[in-house]
């Protein structure tokens, strides 16, 4: 995959914008099309979500995310250069059903049979499967679905999809020991919060919405994965020390959606969930349509809402997400139903 790996290299090259520094938002990027002052509030809004989103992810007060880690420019060039040359050994390998689950998606003439017998042939698929159907986001109604055929009939094509994706990883997402539990547990209940919120708001726009949801996960997969190759570097390079979380908070903000853009790529994911993903990153004047960038924002807002977290007042969030207030109350009241029979706690 040489020009893939061309293009995460221009990345970082020096015609490439130099990386941000963690004072500096990186999750929420709004487009530059806005009269200064509103611009300068909307950022300043942002930047504020962003920094909630981190105390409440690693755990810790805002001052320990303002402190000068050591080594902290070694350690982040390490994963830099891990990042460009493919070899980040906490990149998440394909799951080896995804490539025939992909094409029995989005062939519309498959019929539920056949979806079945590919889900069936993987049994861990099949249990997670089983668990993520029946989670207050996905089940439909007080009936527990009992087999995947039924699921496949219950939720549709695309409920199946959505529920695939989150099946698949969510292994990945789980903690391996408790260093990292709480981190992975509030991680995935982030990402499937903000996946959620991205296929909602995509339907509004009428575009692909469990596209947008598959997409919605992958930060949340990205910060795991950095996570876990920062823990690696320190460890070997500091008699075994985590790395502390200012350090963590530096590298999943400069280098989250050169991972996501990975991890879409190492998984052959359709060329429009790249486009998606870079106009996340690198957003355009007057496109305010950005549906996984406005899923990021009201995930995000919700979730640390949900959590009794600082996050932003709703008129804010308003200012930021370019929805018509009736639309940004049907997402929200969708998510906060959602949260508060359990939500992604439960998937």
């Amino acid at each position: 995959m040489p020009g893939f790996f061309s293009w995460i290299s221009g990345l970082f090259s020096r015609n490439a914008p130099t990386p941000q520094p963690a004072s500096e938002t990186r999750l929420f990027n709004p487009s530059h099309s806005s009269p200064d002052g509103e611009q300068s509030q909307q950022a300043e809004l942002v930047a504020q979500l962003e920094d909630h989103l981190f105390c409440w992810l690693l755990d810790v007060q805002p001052a320990s995310l303002r402190k000068n880690p050591e080594k902290a420019e070694q350690h982040l060039a390490e994963l830099e250069r891990r990042l460009v040359e493919n070899t980040m050994e906490e990149l998440p390998r394909r799951p080896g059903s995804l490539p025939q689950l992909m094409r029995a998606l989005a062939n519309e003439s498959t019929e539920r049979k056949e979806l079945s017998r590919i889900i069936l042939s993987d049994p861990s698929l099949t249990d997670q499967l089983l668990k993520v159907a029946n989670s207050p986001y996905f089940r439909l109604g007080d009936h527990l679905i009992e087999s995947v055929d039924q699921a496949v009939f219950v939720l549709g094509v695309d409920g199946i999809r959505k529920v695939v994706a989150a099946a698949l990883m969510r292994p990945m997402m789980a903690a391996r020991n408790s260093r990292e539990a709480l981190f992975a547990q509030r991680s995935w209940r982030w990402g499937l919060t903000c996946a959620w919120a991205s296929e909602l708001v995509a339907q509004i726009h009428r575009q692909d919405s469990s596209g947008h949801f598959i997409v919605g996960l992958l930060p949340a997969l990205a910060y795991m994965t950095i996570r876990r190759e920062m823990d690696r570097i320190c460890r070997a390079d500091n008699r075994g020390h985590e790395p502390e979380p200012a350090l963590l908070r530096i590298a999943l903000a400069r280098y989250q959606w050169a991972t996501c853009q990975l991890l879409a790529n190492v998984w052959g994911l359709p060329p429009k969930y790249h486009a998606w993903l870079m106009a996340a990153e690198r957003p355009t004047p007057r496109k305010s349509h950005r549906a996984l960038t406005k899923g990021l924002l009201i995930g995000t807002r919700e979730m640390l809402r949900h959590a009794r977290q600082r996050n932003l007042a709703t008129e804010d969030l308003a200012r930021i997400v370019y929805l018509e207030p009736e639309q940004l109350e049907r997402v929200r009241g969708t998510l906060n139903r959602a949260l508060e029979d359990g939500g992604p706690a439960k998937a």
